[in-house]
């Protein structure tokens, strides 16, 4: 009896550990393969755009959802500059706003992750501002 409890844990254990492996990494961490970069957001006001100010700016502490097809995988949060680094194995990813309250904007992005490689991406969000 005790052993089938401990086979049974041991497989539970085996099948979390490559799911704690996929969170987010620190940025002080290499990474094997993954997303690394910066998510910005444009208008970052409203009104017209001038020509001697930014009109995109960092989209910061915002959290996204990581799907590979239907399946989530993990998820990311900016930093205060819009930057995030995340650790995935390779495959195709859609990187999506996890805000259900977040209705105006376009805040969908995709990338792919080949074995052994950090692809960089530097993204603009629609925000939805006129």
């Amino acid at each position: 009896m005790r052993d089938r409890f401990y086979r049974r844990s041991a497989v539970v254990l085996f099948a979390l550990i490559p799911l704690m492996t996929m969170a987010e990494t620190p940025s002080g961490s290499p990474l094997s393969s993954g997303i690394e970069g910066v998510i910005l957001v444009s208008p970052s006001r409203p009104g017209p755009i001038r020509k001697d100010q930014p009109s995109a700016a960092p989209a910061p502490n915002v959290t996204f959802v990581v799907m590979r097809a239907d399946e989530k995988i993990t998820s990311l949060t900016t930093d205060s500059e819009g930057r995030f680094r995340v650790s995935l194995p390779p495959g195709h990813y859609t990187i999506l706003r996890d805000d259900p309250g977040a209705k105006i904007g376009r805040w969908h992005f995709e990338a792919d992750v080949k074995p052994g490689e950090v692809t960089s991406v530097r993204w603009t969000a629609d925000s939805g501002m006129r």
